[in-house]
């Protein structure tokens, strides 16, 4: 599939994900990056309160310790990245806050509806990178039961709705979350960027 057919193919697909009502708890809008023909996949877990606001993913705070990382450890900045990776999720749509006061874990009909998107997205891009960002996408994409510090710095071939690619996982940059900013999250997430920096896909992006 050439890039414009590719580009065609995310568009019609965005429109299906825009007119989407299937899930009656979660608070819309949808939340989607732009159709890019892009190799590179990431997938995140869910939009926040405001990145519907906004209209794309990773729009708030979160999205800036990302966007950061990256350009820290990739050379890569936020504009570069926007147009040169694909952006998905786990869930599109903000799921709403839990009882405990953060936001509600998508729950599996919800992971479901979306994971029919994320398998046509896959089938479209053919991605030779994903890049899973916090606990809940990586569960879906490497399988579940795996600790963050067996699997953050390392690189690993998967099987992902049925293509063969590497993945380099991601804590979620989320300020919530300190596991980024101790040890053994900071040497791990360092190790991690550097993997990105080295994989063939990132590398693309620089020279572009």
């Amino acid at each position: 599939m050439s890039k414009s057919e590719t580009t065609r193919a995310l568009t019609v697909l965005h429109a299906e994900l825009d007119s989407c009502h299937a899930c009656p708890k979660m608070i819309g809008p949808v939340v989607h990056g732009p159709p890019v023909a892009s190799r590179v996949l990431l997938v995140g877990q869910a939009p926040g309160p405001r990145e519907g606001s906004f209209g794309r993913p990773f729009a708030w705070t979160a999205g800036k310790t990302l966007f950061r990382w990256f350009q820290e450890g990739t050379g890569i900045d936020e504009d570069a990245f926007r147009r040169g990776i694909y952006m998905a999720a786990v869930a599109r749509c903000f799921p709403g806050k839990s009882s405990g006061g953060g936001d509600r874990r998508p729950d599996a009909t919800e992971i479901g509806a979306c994971k029919t998107f994320l398998t046509r997205e896959v089938a479209i891009l053919r991605p030779r990178l994903v890049i899973p960002v916090g606990t809940l996408a990586i569960d879906e994409v490497l399988g579940k039961g795996r600790k963050l510090a067996t699997l953050i710095g390392t690189a690993e071939r998967v099987r992902y709705h049925g293509v063969e690619m590497d993945a380099i996982c991601l804590p979620h940059p989320s300020g919530a979350s300190p596991w980024h900013k101790m040890e053994p999250g900071k040497t791990l997430l360092a190790q991690a960027m550097k993997r990105l920096a080295a994989h063939p896909e990132i590398a693309g992006l620089r020279s572009t």
